[in-house]
């Protein structure tokens, strides 16, 4: 069932939809092409917004949570596609520890553990969960709202010279990562011997920065837009990086005001360009980090140099109590589509390179220019009529696999773009 879609459908997205509909034999097949030259990661979900006139990703999650808001509807296309990633990385694996979180109250990730955890078992995996929560200090039981339970397990380490990681008697192939080590790499992780670590420790927020993903995105949005013929603005939005910034101590401001004015100039630009009424803004998020945290809107400047102590306070501490010093300044893009009259973002995941699912973030508290991720937002799964493949006969904005496959086109942009960053930040390869 497809949920009820409201959407800005005039303007420059429907000549862009037009034009990808058109030469879909020639995205696949580059996107073929690239994916020999890449490896993906094992999975990942990208935020999109949709504003009529610009579809773009505006964050990308190397460990996505929520895969309990996907429709069933699409869990087989989810089991073959981790089939597919297994086969590539172990073929013989038969043995997965899924390393989740640390937080075991918050029933509504544990739940996305469960759905990760049957996806990989009807893949042909063993997979049992290992912790370095301080909390779990024994095989412990963890109810679920839907009457399901979760044994949770402390990680050990195995073998001879404890160089494998692993349960007391459950020695593993793979190593899958849904934790996104924003406090820092924990020891028990460090220096595992012959173990597939999924994706490499590089991925975690202690080191990954969104700016050098979105600087690989641009490559990757130029070159495509090439293929397709579209202006790569469409797709693209556009960024800058302030370091050294602290909002306590006011360091860092001018910088982060003179950005902040560059992105709106270039942005308001477009808008006239293309005759777009609406007012440009830009949005203001720490360099590394999720959950939404340290995120902030901006219209002008000025308001910079107006934040109170609160506003200061939110903008400078992410998850797990981490400092905010990196800034990156992203051009916002409105979001038109709404679910049911509240404002919308479709958030589309992927395992190795294939979409297998997605669903709308929804908050009816919040408008178009603003975060959705937020309190109070709430999850409407994103499914496909029949299945995912577009309708090339049908108008351009009339048919719902016709958009979503847009929106899995624009996924997969990301996906390539996290691709590149990994490798151009991988300490172990040879041109790191």
């Amino acid at each position: 069932m497809v949920p009820h879609l409201i959407t800005a459908l005039s303007g420059p997205l429907l000549e862009l939809e037009t034009k990808v509909l058109e030469a879909t034999p020639t995205i696949e097949r580059w996107f073929r092409l690239e994916w020999q030259e890449h490896t993906p990661p094992f999975y990942c979900s990208v935020d999109l917004r949709n504003s009529g006139f610009k579809l773009a990703p505006v964050d990308t999650n190397l460990f996505p949570g929520g895969f309990n808001n996907l429709s069933p509807q699409m869990l087989p296309l989810a089991v073959q596609a981790a089939m597919a990633a297994i086969e590539k990385i172990c073929p013989e694996a038969k043995n997965l520890l899924l390393i989740p979180e640390r937080h075991t109250r918050n029933t509504f990730y544990l739940q996305n553990v469960a759905r990760l955890s049957s996806i990989l078992r009807q893949a042909g995996l063993n997979v049992r969960l290992g912790t370095f929560s301080e909390e779990i200090k024994k095989p412990t039981w963890i109810d679920l709202p839907d009457g399901n339970r979760l044994l949770m397990e402390p990680l050990s380490r195995l073998g001879l010279k404890q160089q494998r990681l692993g349960l007391k008697d459950f020695d593993p192939c793979s190593i899958l990562l849904n934790n996104d080590l924003s406090a820092g790499i924990p020891p028990i992780l460090e220096n595992i011997h012959e173990q597939y670590l999924l994706p490499g420790l590089h991925a975690g927020w202690h080191i990954r920065r969104k700016s050098n993903h979105f600087a690989a995105y641009d490559e990757v949005a130029k070159k495509f837009a090439k293929v397709v013929d579209i202006d790569p603005w469409m797709i693209n939005p556009y960024f800058a990086q302030c370091s050294e910034v602290n909002f306590h101590e006011r360091k860092g401001e001018d910088e982060l005001q003179t950005a902040v004015e560059k992105i709106l100039k270039k942005t308001a630009k477009k808008y006239r360009e293309y005759g777009i009424k609406e007012k440009p803004f830009v949005v203001v998020k720490a360099d590394a980090g999720t959950y939404g945290m340290g995120i902030m809107v901006v219209n002008d400047p000025a308001q910079l140099k107006d934040l109170n102590r609160k506003e200061r306070n939110k903008m400078s501490v992410v998850k797990e109590g981490l400092e905010v010093s990196d800034v990156l300044i992203q051009e916002g893009v409105y979001t038109f589509e709404k679910v049911n009259e509240a404002v919308a973002e479709p958030v589309v995941y992927m395992i190795d390179r294939y979409v297998v699912g997605g669903f709308y973030r929804v908050h009816t508290d919040r408008g178009p220019d603003e975060n959705l991720n937020a309190p109070g937002m709430h999850f409407v799964p994103l499914a496909f009529e029949q299945d995912s493949m577009p309708d090339i006969t049908a108008k351009a904005g009339s048919a719902a696999p016709n958009r979503f496959y847009l929106y899995g086109v624009v996924a997969r942009l990301a996906l390539l773009a996290a691709s590149l960053e990994l490798e151009r930040t991988d300490p172990d390869a040879e041109f790191a």
